[in-house]
């Protein structure tokens, strides 16, 4: 396994509830190695999410050093110091996100999901679209390109969300809780599937869950415990 490509040292963040500040994270450190498939494991409210949305650049620690290091071998960025311009080109162009619900329009039909993300980052309309059947194809949904969210399944949907965080070829894949709102023999279905392309194309993969059968199909599995990671619960 190749360098880290994220990297994260003493990270705090916490939140005002009722006039009292709330610490979810105490001085938690990650280091993550380029192409590697991580679970993050913890109960429900220890800020699995909160992490997740740190390490994509969706909120910024309160206090703490975050890194990545996009080009190998090149000098890493400082996450925590970008700008807010920095960090939208950053979230566009290096981090693909699939979240426990979708989140599809549902005024778009599957194909026009995948591509929007390729349009905003200024791909031509062609290339995008074909780019969108292509990934629809790898999530075997090549004959539902041209349906609209209401009529896939909750599965179906989810792997229409998975080929939309791949669209932009993204260097790391950010999954929070993807497959929490399905049964298990879907859930299953959908790790064999981000599995698969976590094989083939070596995006460096973290997905955060409760669920320990899921995190066991990672290559390294830490726990969230008490605003730190851990190698055991």
């Amino acid at each position: 396994m190749s360098e880290w490509i994220l990297q994260a040292r003493d990270l705090w963040k916490g939140y005002r509830t009722s006039g009292e500040q709330l610490e979810v994270l105490k001085g938690l450190s990650l280091s993550v190695r380029r192409g590697e498939f991580v679970a993050i494991q913890g109960a429900s409210g220890v800020g699995k999410s909160t992490l997740l949305h740190l390490l994509g650049g969706l909120d910024r620690p309160d206090r703490g050093l975050l890194e990545v290091a996009l080009d190998e071998g090149g000098k890493p960025a400082e996450l925590h110091r970008m700008s807010d311009s920095a960090l939208n080109r950053f979230r566009g162009e290096q981090v693909g996100f699939v979240f426990q619900f979708h989140h599809l329009l549902a005024e778009f039909d599957a194909a026009e999901n995948v591509l929007l993300p390729a349009l905003i980052r200024g791909e031509a309309l062609e290339a995008a679209r074909r780019r969108a059947l292509a990934l629809l194809a790898e999530v075997g949904l090549a004959d539902r390109a041209h349906h609209r969210p209401n009529q896939l399944s909750g599965g179906e949907a989810q792997r229409v969300a998975i080929a939309r965080a791949l669209v932009n070829r993204p260097q790391l894949l950010l999954m929070d809780e993807p497959t929490g709102n399905l049964d298990r023999q879907r859930s299953e279905q959908i790790f064999d599937l981000v599995g698969a392309i976590h094989r083939q194309q070596g995006q460096t993969t973290l997905v955060v869950t409760h669920d320990p059968e899921i995190a066991g199909r990672a290559e390294r599995v830490l726990h969230l415990v008490g605003g730190v990671l851990k190698d055991q619960p």
